[in-house]
């Protein structure tokens, strides 16, 4: 039997997999709703009706650790409760075509996968919108929760592919018409958009949500190696532009490329975001379990 066909998802390592469902998202501020979940308010109130275990992170709360099963096993799980407080977690996965560059819609896909099984195997409520279609369509998976949601989830993903010209701060208008809960937002996409990324980053802070925003390029828009003349086509609208010498060009390329990243960086921490800027060449799990891990997104 091959190794792809025992693996639970095509998106995903099984190792991978293992290690993200040990892990958990990890929010700058706790922007949650009291309903169900493992982020307790600590405002009194809540129930404590027992809703699921997972397994215990370095820095959980040691009080809701289940002795019991510690003492049969060897290993701390955590006990879950309903009705307490719950962080919605929603994915923007840019889909638009630029996207389809380079293996930066594959990368976005499995990052996607890998965060949203760490909210889903924490009790959060996880969904995922497919940002970049035609303009009045949103499709989107609504809100799961729970190892039961997996399949559901990965399946979703999936079956998602690139293809459309809505740039990413457009799609922001979209999803905030459907979604609602305060949580995490975390919006995977190239930023590659003539749009206000200042005023989608605002109106995600101002829905309750904190905004993780990771901007994956190719290699070679990251270091592009040009000579010659040129005729550069977009990917969305078919525009060219004619460049008889690059020289010059590329000087200003990268001061443009390198003014983005710092700027959408800038907005993110003024709204008590994350940001961070890879290439679709890293691996996934120094992306996720060395830059991730080390700048604080997950733990």
């Amino acid at each position: 039997m091959s190794t792809a066909s025992t693996q639970f998802t095509s998106l995903l390592p099984n190792d991978v997999l293992a290690r993200a469902e040990k892990m958990r998202l990890n929010p700058l501020r706790r922007r949650t709703n009291r309903m169900r979940g493992e982020h307790l308010s600590g405002k009194g109130g809540t129930s404590i009706e027992f809703s699921d275990y997972r397994e215990y992170v370095p820095g959980d709360d040691m009080r809701y650790v289940d002795w019991n099963i510690f003492s049969r096993l060897n290993h701390p799980y955590l006990k879950l409760y309903a009705h307490e407080e719950e962080m919605h977690v929603a994915i923007l996965l840019d889909s638009s075509s630029s996207m389809e560059f380079e293996g930066k819609f594959d990368l976005a896909r499995q990052v996607a996968a890998a965060l949203g099984v760490m909210g889903l195997m924490n009790v959060e409520r996880v969904s995922v919108f497919k940002c970049g279609t035609t303009a009045g369509e949103l499709p989107y998976l609504r809100p799961c929760t729970g190892r039961a949601s997996l399949k559901k989830f990965f399946r979703f993903l999936e079956q998602t592919t690139p293809g459309g010209s809505v740039s990413i701060d457009d799609a922001v208008d979209q999803v905030l018409k459907v979604h609602s809960g305060k949580g995490i937002a975390i919006v995977l996409s190239d930023f590659l958009t003539l749009g206000d990324v200042a005023r989608s980053f605002n109106l995600l802070f101002g829905a309750g949500l904190e905004v993780y925003a990771l901007q994956i390029l190719g290699p070679t828009e990251i270091s592009p190696e040009l000579t010659g003349d040129l005729r550069f086509v977009d990917s969305e609208t078919n525009a060219t532009l004619d460049v008889s010498s690059v020289g010059e060009l590329l000087g200003m390329y990268h001061q443009h490329r390198l003014g983005l990243e710092n700027y959408l960086a800038s907005q993110c921490r003024k709204r008590n975001g994350r940001f961070l800027s890879v290439s679709s060449e890293d691996p996934l799990k120094t992306l996720l379990f060395d830059q991730m891990l080390r700048q604080g997104w997950i733990r």
